[in-house]
């Protein structure tokens, strides 16, 4: 629904994961006849008291969202909504929902293509049917050319900046070369869309004085010295700094693709230990639990509502628990802060997925392994092999980052943009019911591959390669070069053979199980400081409307259709359509792009699919392409 004193309508509706990947807080949605923005959480606050929804449990997962944005945060919450729209499309439910407001403000009428802000008066608004929102539509009143009130259609320019700030064009500025117009304090526009080829061909024009400047004159790198500086400017929190940005704006089309990352973090519901499960309670209560010594633990568990969490636990369990994080936490030296900020969610997994005994089934999580174990023929190719037949996958949005992409491991790569004006209290989260397969691969197995490559030219270039990477997203924030640490968080030659796997068997899965690629997910589990020995992949099902399993992906992993998958996946990476060009990619400088032996034609999957954005992923490290030498598995099992 729009959000304002005029414009208080319902104009459509997203899914939940709409809101947590394409189009959540900050965001514009794209609608028929218009788009408009997110606003922010402190604009959602209203509607929560009225939604039936409780709070998703996830204390794991509401711990690792504290450790970024703070302890204000103290619950997860689903987006508001109200059952029986429907039935009645004027009842309470239609109400109820994310607010938003349109964006940008700016119109053109499609008849005489006047130009002109919302705030003039110049286009009403009509929203007359209530169970057709997406009818909802701006028209000019007064259109000298047609006295049917033709459709008023969104001007489609913004201006956005790597700080993660958004604005309207300013065409008024723009149109007069940022001197205002001799003719009228506040003239009167035209946007004349001429097509073409060769990118826009739009030229605004001034009724008034008959200035006329094409939007041409705004694009690229020499458009950027036509612009006015940065406002500073977050629409969804409905502040800006008059001082401004020091980042050069960019000329943006609305949609465009990079007008919004989202930065999300996602658990699996798994079993915790209780070494691990009292760790997470006493981190959640940290403030409360860590300024009291061991001796006033028997008067705090009467007293204090945070120990009543821990009462499954005794005081010397506390207490250790309490000083095994104060030693993460003040361990010292770059390598504890960076931990700090980014939470180790795939640890508990791991631990889980790799032990020996499975755990006892639950509605969100149950496994399965196969009383003969890996069939005889994959032996060599993986150690072990579950079919998780039930999971829960609880996802959290964080904040989002504009025109630069975040990076899942390097939060401080790109400038994150803020979800509420304050310090919120609870963060967007969905949750998704699926099924998937875990395969762990043999660690003598990897450990002899890698020992094999550790010198080869092929890793070298891939290890430049990151360098360049992170240097030029870095540039122009680095200070000190000689502080500066290029390799810092490369993940290694194990993490791209296990990602090119994951996408190999991803891309063969699909074609069999019923899912399409995009409704699959991986989790890499691999080698860390703490414990370099791990080698695991899950592919999972990430579908929001399919509570529950269909199955088609676990039966995959029966003895018979493993073998087959796992020999077709293979065999299908020796070769790609796009030979010998793929196979002989590396990237050498003064290159920076972070893949090897990969493309779209044999490799690449969809963003929604990908951890890390279709990086890190060579074939060669997985099976003979240009180099037999560096393959891990030079046989077809």
């Amino acid at each position: 629904m729009t959000e304002t004193a005029q414009f208080y309508r319902r104009v459509g509706s997203v899914r939940p994961s709409h809101l947590m990947y394409t189009g959540g807080v900050g965001a514009l949605v794209d609608l028929p006849n218009f788009s408009v923005l997110v606003k922010g959480l402190d604009d959602w606050e209203r509607y929560l008291e009225y939604t039936p929804q409780m709070p998703i449990a996830e204390p794991r997962l509401l711990t690792a969202v504290q450790k970024v944005l703070g302890k204000s945060v103290v619950s997860l919450r689903e987006a508001p909504w109200l059952e029986g729209l429907d039935k009645d499309p004027k009842g309470p439910a239609s109400k109820l929902g994310v607010p938003v407001a349109p964006f940008p403000a700016w119109f053109r009428c499609t008849a005489c293509n006047e130009l002109a802000g919302l705030d003039s008066g110049v286009f009403g608004f009509e929203n007359s049917k209530p169970r057709k929102p997406h009818e909802a539509k701006f028209f000019h009143d007064k259109c000298s050319r047609s006295k049917k009130r033709p459709l008023a259609v969104a001007a489609r320019f913004v201006l956005s900046c790597i700080n993660g700030h958004l604005d309207e064009f300013p065409y008024v500025n723009f149109v007069h070369k940022g001197l205002p117009c001799p003719k009228a304090s506040h003239p009167r526009l035209r946007m004349d869309d001429r097509g073409g080829n060769l990118g826009a061909n739009v030229e605004i024009v001034c009724i008034n004085c008959n200035e006329r400047r094409n939007i041409r004159e705004a694009q690229g790198k020499r458009g950027e010295q036509n612009l006015p500086r940065c406002r500073a400017r977050h629409p969804h929190l409905v502040v800006f700094n008059p001082q401004g940005c020091t980042a050069d704006p960019k000329m943006l089309v609305v949609g465009a693709s990079n007008q919004w990352f989202a930065q999300t973090m996602s658990v699996l519901n798994v079993p915790r230990t209780g070494a691990s499960e009292l760790e997470t309670k006493v981190e959640q209560h940290w403030d409360a639990v860590s300024a009291l010594p061991s001796t006033m633990y028997e008067w705090a568990r009467n007293n204090a509502p945070a120990f009543k969490e821990l009462r499954d636990w005794s005081d010397e369990e506390i207490a250790a628990a309490v000083e095994r994080l104060r030693g993460k936490m003040t361990g010292g030296g770059d390598d504890q802060q960076d931990a700090k900020k980014i939470p180790d969610l795939r640890t508990p997994e791991w631990e889980i997925f790799s032990a020996p005994k499975l755990p006892d089934p639950t509605e969100d999580f149950t496994l399965r392994r196969d009383l003969d174990g890996v069939p005889e023929r994959l032996t060599d190719v993986f150690a072990d092999v579950l079919q998780a037949e039930r999971l829960r996958e609880v996802r959290a949005l964080i904040g989002f980052t504009r025109l630069d992409a975040p990076d899942p491991e390097d939060p401080e790569m790109v400038k994150s943009v803020t979800l509420a004006r304050s310090n919120p209290t609870w963060v967007p989260a969905s949750e998704v019911r699926g099924e998937g397969i875990f395969f762990r691969l043999p660690e003598d197995v990897v450990q002899e591959w890698e020992k094999r490559i550790a010198d080869s030219e092929a890793v070298r270039l891939h290890r430049e390669a990151y360098g360049r990477y992170r240097q030029n997203r870095y540039s122009d924030r680095i200070q000190n070069m000689a502080e500066f640490d290029p390799m810092h968080l490369w993940p290694g030659a194990r993490y791209i053979a296990l990602h090119t796997l994951s996408h190999l068997l991803i891309r063969t899965i699909s074609l069999e199980c019923g899912y399409s690629s995009a409704s699959l997910s991986e989790r890499i589990y691999s080698g860390t400081e703490d414990d370099p020995h791990r080698a695991g992949i899950l592919i999972y099902t990430a579908v929001p409307d399919a509570d529950g399993t269909l199955g088609g992906l676990v039966s995959l992993a029966e003895p018979d259709q493993l073998v087959r998958l796992t020999r077709r996946a293979l065999a299908d990476a020796r070769h790609c359509s796009s030979d010998p060009l793929c196979c002989e990619r590396l990237p050498q400088a003064p290159a920076d792009f972070l893949h090897g032996a990969a493309c779209h034609v044999c490799l690449f999957v969809s963003e929604t699919t990908c951890e890390r954005g279709n990086k890190f992923l060579d074939r060669r490290f997985v099976v003979p392409v240009d180099q037999p030498d560096l393959a891990l598995y030079p046989e077809l099992p």
